[in-house]
């Protein structure tokens, strides 16, 4: 495909950097002259200084040819400009990065795809949106829900009390009968190489497991994980940035009490305006004394959000030594998740990834409506939707040529999330969860053409 990058910043850059990996035509276009010299060097793609929304800039991107344009600078007034004159130019499809949730939540009166902007995504509504599913599934460190939970996948880390260590996973399916489960990726404690489980492999202490569930089966792999259902009512955020204050008003709403520590004093105010449900607090959410006078040992959940990662990784492990159910925070270094689980947090999210994620979907061949690349580990899971003349239609999944480097974890039909067995027959219409490494990628694709 013949991509267009517009802004080279964190969101910007990571995109460039993974398509660049999978050999796309990337044109990265931005004003800084140093962002586009450290992407020069250090990634394969074209870059472009000048403004994106200069019609000669755009031409000379060949944006008449492009199959996506993706506008991630800093203003949304940019990104949207871009995207409606990429269209009227003849790109095929254009996603704008925005900071006005509301443009989301009114998409369909404002009818955006007649400008010519067919997505829209916000990084801040989307970390937001992380922070209020892993706290419903509070024993759980990475958490996806796919068609408002009819299946979902969830990540953990499996402790040495966890039923089925030592067990293989076929095994592991006969303590319940009635499978409500299918794990379909895993990471060995202190190795960073990514294994697509099948029936004989065995779970071992600390691997970093996800399975694909049904609403009922969360129950079950409470159990089978050995882990506790907590409840989270008693929240606190530390940082009054975009990411906080979403994630504060989304929880206020769900009738969470929420108490917010912000460190500029006006800005503290401002939220108190915008926030009557949540307790704003004006103080450094750095200092230990604040937070303990604050009743942090009384809290079930500690996000920490603030724009510096070290800051909310460090509060988040005071707040582990307090013994809080649940620590998020909220990193912008790539290389930290590597570190979450060894040093005790129990999960960190990312803004450029979950960008990522949601734009990723697009550049997949096949009808694929949900795309997440699994935290620090080399694994995609798609959901595509299945086509009358899809390779995969009226086929038994075990007489499929799936590749071993990919498995279907679960299959909506209807309003059913079904976790598909070997005998399970695929249809047109179907909604398939599949979990692939980097190689088994386009196998699969062809599959769902």
């Amino acid at each position: 495909m013949k991509i267009i990058i517009a802004g080279a910043g964190e969101v910007g850059f990571h995109l460039a950097k993974l398509l660049s990996y999978e050999s796309q035509d990337i044109t990265l276009i931005d004003t800084n002259k140093e962002s586009l010299a450290y992407a020069d060097t250090h990634l394969d793609i074209r870059v472009l200084r000048g403004d994106a929304t200069s019609i000669s800039v755009l031409k000379d991107a060949q944006v008449q040819t492009s199959d996506l344009v993706i506008g991630v600078t800093s203003s949304e007034t940019t990104n949207i400009t871009l995207c409606m004159l990429a269209k009227q130019l003849g790109c095929k499809r254009t996603i704008a990065r925005i900071s006005n949730t509301e443009f989301i939540e009114d998409k369909e009166l404002l009818r955006f795809s007649e400008l010519g902007i067919d997505e829209l995504i916000s990084p801040e509504e989307l970390a937001a949106a992380e922070v209020q599913l892993l706290l419903n599934k509070s024993a759980f460190n990475d958490t996806y829900e796919f068609e408002e939970g009819k299946l979902i996948m969830v990540g953990v880390s499996l402790p040495s009390t966890a039923p089925f260590v030592g067990k293989m996973v076929k095994e592991a399916a006969k303590v319940f009968p009635e499978l409500h489960f299918m794990p379909i990726a895993l990471q060995r404690m202190g190795t960073q190489y990514t294994v697509i489980p099948r029936g004989d492999t065995v779970f071992k202490y600390g691997d970093q497991v996800y399975f694909i569930t049904t609403k009922e089966g969360v129950d079950e792999l409470y159990k089978l994980t050995g882990k506790k259902k907590e409840e989270i009512r008693n929240v606190m955020i530390l940082g009054g940035s975009k990411v906080g204050f979403k994630a504060a008003r989304d929880l206020c709403a769900k009738r969470f009490n929420v108490k917010l520590i912000e460190k500029n004093k006006e800005k503290a105010f401002d939220l108190a305006d915008d926030l009557p449900n949540a307790l704003v607090i004006n103080g450094d959410g750095r200092n230990v004394e604040l937070l303990e006078e604050e009743s942090l040992g009384s809290m079930d959940a500690f996000i920490a959000v603030t724009g510096n990662s070290e800051t909310n990784i460090m509060s988040c492990l005071v707040a582990k030594s307090k013994h809080i159910k649940k620590t998020i925070a909220l990193v912008e270094n790539m290389d930290y998740f590597q570190l979450s689980h060894s040093i005790g947090i129990d999960t960190l999210i990312n803004k450029k990834l979950l960008a990522a994620n949601n734009i990723f979907r697009f550049i997949r061949k096949g009808e694929v409506v949900a795309l997440m690349r699994l935290n620090n580990l080399n694994a995609e899971i798609l959901e595509f939707v299945v086509k009358d003349d899809s390779k995969v239609t009226g086929s038994i999944i075990r007489e499929l040529n799936f590749p071993r480097a990919a498995t279907i974890g679960g299959v909506i039909r209807g309003e059913d999330g079904i976790i598909a067995l070997g005998g399970f027959e695929i249809r047109a219409g179907d909604r398939v969860v599949v979990c692939c490494l980097p190689e088994a990628i386009p196998k699969i694709e062809r599959l769902f053409l």
